[in-house]
C-alpha cells in the first residue's frame, strides 16, 4: 500500500469572542490540504482514528484580548496551524526503532487526517496504546482511563484531599470528569454522601447509577432550593466543573473550612456574560480554600495513577464502559462540528470522535 504524501487539516483561521464557527476563511476554523514531510530519524506517519474533544480547547483558541497567553497553562493555538488534541491513531511508517507499523499511539495528533510525529519528542507524548482489561474499548484511554479520569483522581484525592465519609458535590458530573469523580468519591475514597448536578433528568438517573446518593438538575425551576435541601448542613468538598452561578450557589452550601477543587468553567467558555457572585463573602465567612489545578501539573505519576484507575475497575470500585463515553462517528468535514457537542451538553462521558 502506498503511503500518503497529503493531509488534510482543520486550521485556526481566526480567533472566536463567542461559538466558534466552521467552513471558511471567515470562520473560526477552516478545512486545508498540506504536504506530509518525508520521514526523519526518530518519526513516525500516524494516521489519526480517534480525537478527544475537551471544553479547555475552548481556552486555547480565544483572542489575547481575551484571555492573556501568558496566563494559559499550554501555549496557544496559531493562527494558521491545526487546531491541538489528543487522539489515538496507527502507525503507518516508522524511523524509530520503539514503534512499529501496525503499532496503536496515543498522541498529541491535532485535527489532522495523517501526522509526522517526532516520537522522541516530549511535546507530541507518544506512546503505545496496549489492549484494556476486560475487552475496554482503547477510546478509554482519552477518557475514564486517560487525562479525565487523571484530572478527576487528581482534583479529588490530592489537590483538596478528600477523605472517606465526606460529603461531596460535583457539578457536570454527566461529563467525562464528574462522571469519573462521583465513582472515585463513592468507590474508591468511600464518601459517605455525593451529590452529582446534571442537565436532564436522563442523565441525573445515570449519575446516580454510578453511585450518587442524588444527582439534581439544573436546569429546573427549582434547582437552587434542591441544591439547599440535598445540601442540608453544608459539604466538605465541592469539584467544580462549570463555574459561573452553580459555583456561586455552592459557596452558600459548603461546610466552614469547606474544600472547592476549581477544575472547569465551562459556562463562559464562549464569551457568556458571567453573573456577579452573590456568596463571595461566604469563602471569608466559612474559612473556604477554593484550589484551581490542571493535570499537567501531576503528570509524573500519570502511568501510576492509571495503573490505580484500571485496579479500581477491576475490584469493581469504577464502572467503565461504553455508557462512560459518546463516541461519534463523524466525517473529516465534520470534526468541529462533533466538537462543538460539548456547548450543547451533547455527551453523556467522554465526548470522542470516531474518524
Amino acid at each position: 500500500m502506498s503511503l500518503p504524501t497529503k493531509t488534510r487539516q482543520w486550521i485556526l483561521a481566526s480567533h472566536p469572542t463567542g461559538l466558534p464557527t466552521y467552513g471558511t476563511r471567515t470562520d473560526t476554523f477552516a478545512l486545508e490540504t498540506h504536504d506530509l514531510p518525508a520521514l526523519s530519524a526518530n518519526q513516525i506517519l500516524v494516521q489519526t482514528l480517534y480525537l478527544s474533544n475537551d471544553p479547555a480547547q475552548r481556552g486555547w483558541i480565544s483572542p489575547p484580548s481575551q484571555i492573556d497567553p501568558k496566563r494559559l497553562y499550554v501555549p496557544p493555538v496559531q493562527l494558521g496551524h491545526a487546531m491541538r488534541a489528543r487522539g489515538l491513531g496507527r502507525v503507518l511508517a516508522s524511523q524509530n526503532g520503539n514503534f512499529a507499523a501496525g503499532d496503536l499511539v496515543q498522541a498529541t495528533l491535532n485535527w489532522v487526517e495523517y501526522a509526522v510525529l517526532d516520537a522522541g519528542d516530549p511535546a507530541a507524548g507518544v506512546r503505545k496504546a496496549s489492549e484494556l482489561p476486560g475487552g475496554l474499548s482503547v477510546t478509554h484511554y482519552l477518557g475514564a482511563l486517560g487525562g479525565t479520569g487523571l484530572t478527576a483522581w487528581y482534583g479529588l484525592v490530592e489537590v483538596v484531599g478528600c477523605r472517606s465519609g465526606e460529603r461531596v458535590v460535583v457539578s457536570g458530573a454527566a461529563g467525562a470528569t464528574g462522571s469519573m469523580v462521583v465513582q472515585i468519591a463513592k468507590g474508591v475514597v468511600g464518601a459517605s454522601y455525593v451529590v452529582g448536578i446534571a442537565g436532564s433528568e436522563e442523565k441525573c438517573r445515570w449519575v446516580e447509577s454510578l453511585g450518587a446518593d442524588k444527582c439534581l438538575n439544573y436546569k429546573s425551576a427549582t434547582f437552587e432550593a434542591d441544591l439547599k435541601e440535598a445540601c442540608g448542613d453544608g459539604v466538605d468538598v465541592y469539584f467544580d466543573n462549570v463555574g459561573g452561578q452553580i459555583l456561586d450557589h455552592m459557596l452558600a452550601n459548603m461546610k466552614q473550612h469547606g474544600r472547592i477543587a476549581a477544575c472547569g468553567a465551562i459556562t463562559s467558555y464562549n464569551g457568556e456574560a458571567v453573573l456577579p457572585m452573590k456568596n463571595y463573602f461566604d469563602v471569608v465567612s466559612m474559612r473556604l480554600q477554593i484550589k484551581g489545578f490542571i493535570v499537567l501539573d501531576f503528570m509524573a505519576k500519570a502511568a501510576e495513577t492509571v495503573g490505580k484507575l484500571v485496579g479500581a475497575v477491576q475490584e469493581g470500585k469504577i464502572r467503565v464502559g461504553e455508557e462512560n463515553e459518546t463516541v461519534v462517528q463523524t466525517a473529516f468535514e465534520e470534526i468541529p462540528g462533533t466538537w462543538l457537542r460539548l456547548f450543547e451538553g451533547g455527551n453523556q462521558g467522554k465526548l470522542v470522535t470516531k474518524l
